[in-house]
């Protein structure tokens, strides 16, 4: 079948945005990605593949600066925006006044608690036109969101951190099987490319390498994503985010107290009855833990646990790989379903 879906990327040259790049151009049902970038970015009058050999060998791939009549006149279906949250909120309006439906990387829509969402610091042109859209805007985690994502023009694409730890617990959470007064700890490792392409003094070589480090206690960005989506409240969770000295992938090690003792099996049961059908997630038998290396360049999120031996305490491991199901393979995985084809295509 000859693909009539007409993709397109707004932050191709970024490290997510490369990867979702890369997934598209191999993609069976969609054309050959345009590529536009903003006016701020280097080299938006070169080819994607002088930035990437990676993919060099194929003919090019020009870079375009963004304007709303290239988008009409390429006739675009779909555009993904690998952009800075305040750029994405800007533009989503007029990209759905156009008609195209869109998935965006950045944390512009994910979140519908305002006082969650504070720590953006929105200032909005419409307010109430972004509120209406934040509440349009489907979060884009298949596995929780699947039916929403078939009917979404919007998809708020989850974030990284948030996506390893909301799906380890959201089958506990929604079973009632976690006693929630004792509070849930959530300590997470991350790769250098999880904090983006544009170099700072935290994420320069001499600064990561052979070093280990925690930032933004108790106010990453993602953390209202994690209370929303699982239904806490904020004196309920711990999210600690660290920065690990490897180029990308993510390991979540969630501490959890069970309401009542429960056999190894029985929590497997849960979690595997819950992703039944669920393609891009792992479940590891008791003892069994997921590392970073089983899930890099890959969509999979690879869950597993350990019980303790009074059978009311447990370690959950999560791991993904930040560029792929963590941003860019979520993303053609929401665009899978948006269109109506298996979450896989494209991913394998």
């Amino acid at each position: 079948m000859t693909p009539t879906i007409q993709p397109a990327i707004i932050g191709a040259t970024g490290y997510a945005g490369f990867e979702l790049a890369r997934l598209l151009l191999r993609h069976p049902q969609v054309r050959k990605p345009v590529l536009f970038t903003r006016d701020s970015e280097t080299g938006s009058s070169a080819q994607l593949d002088q930035l990437y050999p990676h993919i060099s060998g194929n003919g090019g791939y020009p870079l375009e600066s963004f304007t709303w009549e290239r988008l009409r006149q390429k006739g675009v279906d779909v555009l993904f925006l690998a952009t800075p949250h305040e750029i994405s909120r800007e533009w989503v309006p007029e990209a759905l006044r156009q008609g195209v439906q869109v998935v965006d990387l950045s944390g512009a829509w994910r979140i519908n608690t305002p006082a969650y969402r504070t720590v953006y610091q929105f200032h909005d042109n419409d307010p109430q036109l972004a509120d209406e859209l934040t509440q349009k805007a489907v979060y884009g985690i298949p596995e929780l969101h699947g039916g929403k994502l078939k009917q979404a023009s919007l998809v708020a694409n989850a974030g990284c951190y948030a996506t390893s730890i909301i799906l380890a617990l959201a089958p506990l959470v929604r079973s009632g099987l976690l006693d929630l007064s004792y509070g849930v700890i959530c300590d997470s490792k991350s790769g250098v490319s999880g904090a983006g392409k544009q170099p700072t003094q935290k994420t320069h070589f001499v600064e990561v390498a052979e070093n280990f480090s925690a930032y933004s206690v108790f106010s990453h960005r993602h953390t209202g994503e994690i209370l929303e989506q699982l239904g806490l409240t904020p004196e309920q969770l711990i999210f600690t985010p660290h920065l690990l000295p490897i180029p990308r992938g993510i390991l979540s090690t969630i501490y959890v107290r069970l309401n009542s003792t429960m056999d190894p099996q029985a929590i497997e049961e849960c979690l595997s009855k819950f992703y039944a059908g669920c393609a891009w997630v792992r479940i590891f038998p008791q003892g069994k833990l997921p590392q970073i290396q089983y899930s890099l360049h890959t969509n999979y999120c690879d869950i597993g646990f350990a019980l303790s031996p009074d059978k009311r305490r447990m370690v959950m491991v999560s791991c993904l790989d930040n560029l792929m199901k963590g941003a860019a393979g979520q993303a053609v995985q929401n665009m899978n379903l948006m269109f109506g084809w298996s979450e896989e295509e494209g991913l394998k």
